[in-house]
Parts: C-alpha cells; structure tokens; sequence
C-alpha cells in the first residue's frame, strides 16, 4: 500500500520536506563567492550536480535569493569547495543566515586560500576545489539553477591515488532529509555489463 501526496494541495515547506527527505543521498557543493564590494561568503547548497563534461560544468540550486547567489550575478565567478566529513560542523555553520555583507569564512572561522583562475577563496582544508566562471543561470520559481564551468580543479595530493581522487580518503558527507545528514559508508564495485557479453543476446 502508498501514501499519495498531491503537491497542488500540500503546502511548499510540507511538499519540500518530502523531495529532500526522498532525493537523498545529495552531495554538497560548499560554495565561495566574492560580493561585488569584495565581501567573501561561504555557504553549503545540497542541489548539485554536473551538468556537462565537455565542456566541464556543474550546477547548484539556491532556493530564494540567496547571498551566493548574488553574488555570483555580481561577479561572474564561484568556487564549489568539496564537504568532507572532517569539516561537518563548519559547514553546517556556514548555513547561518548571516546579514548580507558578513563573511561566514570571518564569522565561522573558516581558513581560506587564493584561488588559481577567479577572485572567490577556495577553503584551504577543502580536498578539492573546482573553479567555476558562470555559463548561465535557469529561473524555476522560487529557485534559480547556477551553471558553472570549471575552469580549474585543484586537488590535495593527500586524496590522490595513481592519479585519481579516492574517495575513501575524501570522506564525503552528504544532505539526507530534515536536518540529517550522511556520512562515507560501504562502497560497492560492480562493473556495467557490456551488451555484447548480456547472456543470451540475440546474435550472441
């Protein structure tokens, strides 16, 4: 037996708690951006993703005009951070609704280091950070999709293996329902299956 909910009848908030506690594990882009007036801000967005590989570009979500929002209209240019387990309480912090014109990485006490390709900080405890100049933005109600591309990615050589960012160094949290989050787990490794080797494909 379901449960049917009906978004045309429930309430945005009642309607929200449901997609956020369903959409789950969703991966964190702790995001930096510089204010036209050279303001740093830091704050964690929990609808991200990639959106193209060539050319190399990533997404996040601000629901409502948030202030990373803001600011990357203002300058053109944002820093997605990578949101590893050891650095939880921090970015949690960084959700503060702090006033517009305070610096979460000031109020928080978040170190920072210069960026490679644009002006935002990158968070120096971070293991990866992309550098991102803006592609374009998507309006969709209350929300407003932010699409970057990477210009420069810069890795701690601390979470490379041969080359390849492991990602059981990494320790990725994640934004679960309510005020839950995930923390690294079980990895599981299974290798897709070919149709040329499906058993009992037709011509096999």
């Amino acid at each position: 037996m379901r449960i049917d909910f009906d978004p045309e009848t429930m309430d945005r908030q009642s309607f929200y708690r449901l997609l956020t506690a369903t959409v789950v594990p969703r991966p964190i882009a702790w995001v930096s951006t510089v204010s036209g007036d050279g303001v740093a801000n830091l704050a964690p967005h929990s609808f991200f993703t990639i959106a193209s590989v060539q050319p190399p570009i990533v997404q996040f979500t601000s629901v409502g005009r948030k202030d990373s929002l803001l600011n990357v209209e203002e300058t053109g240019e944002f820093v997605v951070n990578f949101a590893p387990e050891q650095l939880f309480e921090q970015i949690n912090a960084t959700a503060t609704d702090f006033p517009r014109g305070v610096s979460e990485f000031d109020e928080v006490g978040v170190a920072r280091e210069p960026s490679a390709r644009v002006k935002p900080p990158r968070v120096a405890a971070s293991p990866v950070a992309l550098e991102c100049e803006l592609h374009s933005t998507l309006r969709f109600g209350d929300s407003t999709v932010v699409f970057g591309r990477v210009v420069h990615a810069a890795v701690s050589e601390a979470v490379l293996n041969d080359g390849h960012p492991e990602v059981r160094e990494m320790r990725p949290l994640s934004r679960l329902g309510k005020d839950e989050w995930g923390t690294f787990g079980d990895v599981l490794e299974i290798s897709r299956v070919r149709y040329a080797d499906w058993p009992g494909r037709v011509g096999g």
